[in-house]
């Protein structure tokens, strides 16, 4: 039987996550630079611009997911914290050595060393996400308050 093309949902359809993984994924990207300026020693740790490139981006998936309307916004943010700590893994592995030069320390110089900052990075992502999906969810839920008075 054949299915009438007239009454087919054409409208893509969310994700389980609440949003496509391609936009969560371009969301996680936006924390990038920090880690990048910090890694190459471009940005200072205690730095204005530390704190705006650390906070902005979650501040702007939270934005993104309660404006979109996300029907799971944790989960949603939660996601993309995720996905940022396994970019932050990535990116940390790359620049491992900019990140160290200089650093004569044999611990730090070893695989070990590396290995240890996988679930560390991994942790990072989930805990921002996590803290951020709260402030999501609650952002959502005021929204939808508001709107049904």
């Amino acid at each position: 039987m054949r299915e009438n093309p007239t009454t087919r949902n054409t409208a893509p359809a969310r994700l389980y996550f609440g949003m496509p993984l391609t936009l969560m994924a371009g969301l996680a990207l936006l924390g990038l630079p920090r880690v990048i300026l910090h890694d190459l020693h471009l940005l200072g740790e205690r730095s204005p611009g530390t704190w705006i490139l650390a906070i902005g981006p979650v501040l702007v998936w939270i934005a993104v997911t309660v404006l979109s309307r996300s029907p799971r916004p944790f989960l949603s943010v939660l996601v993309i914290g995720l996905i940022f700590g396994v970019l932050l893994v990535l990116t940390h592995q790359l620049l491992w050595t900019s990140a160290f030069a200089g650093n004569t320390s044999p611990v730090l110089n070893s695989p070990a060393a590396r290995i240890a900052a996988i679930p560390s990075g991994l942790m990072t992502g989930a805990a921002i996400g996590a803290i951020g999906g709260l402030a999501a969810l609650g952002l959502s839920a005021a929204a939808n308050r508001r709107s049904r008075v």
